[in-house]
């Protein structure tokens, strides 16, 4: 990834930015994609409703994913362990550990999500919602791997954890 400064600061009114539905009870609001930022990072806010799946477990090889808690709770599978945070606590998860994330259960969560470095992330977002939507495919997701630095992996950890709603 190369580095360039940003033109400008970046600002993102909150009734402007765009949010999309990714599953029934989840949403993503697309915050400052890597072009907006020359690079340095990535943003977006998950707002994940009760019994919402969340994110698989993946990695990704080029950028460290930070989470903010910004309300409510979320359990966050880190490598092989399961970690429960609440508001205010903040993670980072470095480039290659496995991790997923959804609400605790009986709760709901609020994060700020960054990636840093940036990487051109709303396209794989907004095909999310179109998996979502019935307008692409989960091939399609698998097929979006490299390009979005997103790699799924098994993790029977978070799957029984899944199955403490």
């Amino acid at each position: 990834m190369t580095f360039t400064s940003a033109a400008k600061p970046v600002l993102v009114r909150a009734e402007e930015a765009e949010t999309l539905q990714d599953g029934a009870t989840s949403l993503i609001t697309l915050l400052a994609d890597a072009n907006a930022t020359g690079g340095a990072l990535t943003a977006n806010r998950a707002t994940l409703h009760e019994g919402s799946p969340g994110a698989p477990a993946h990695f990704h090889t080029r950028a460290t994913e930070m989470f903010h808690v910004l309300d409510g709770s979320v359990r966050i599978l880190l490598d092989d362990q399961v970690l429960t945070l609440g508001r205010g606590d903040f993670l980072t998860v470095p480039p290659t550990v496995p991790h997923a994330f959804a609400p605790a259960p009986g709760s709901e969560a609020e994060m700020l999500v960054v990636f840093t470095p940036g990487m051109d992330r709303f396209d794989y977002y907004r095909l999310l919602e179109r998996v979502y939507r019935g307008g692409a495919s989960v091939q399609d997701i698998r097929d979006s791997s490299e390009r979005f630095d997103n790699h799924y992996v098994e993790s029977p950890v978070w799957q029984r954890e899944l199955a403490r709603r």
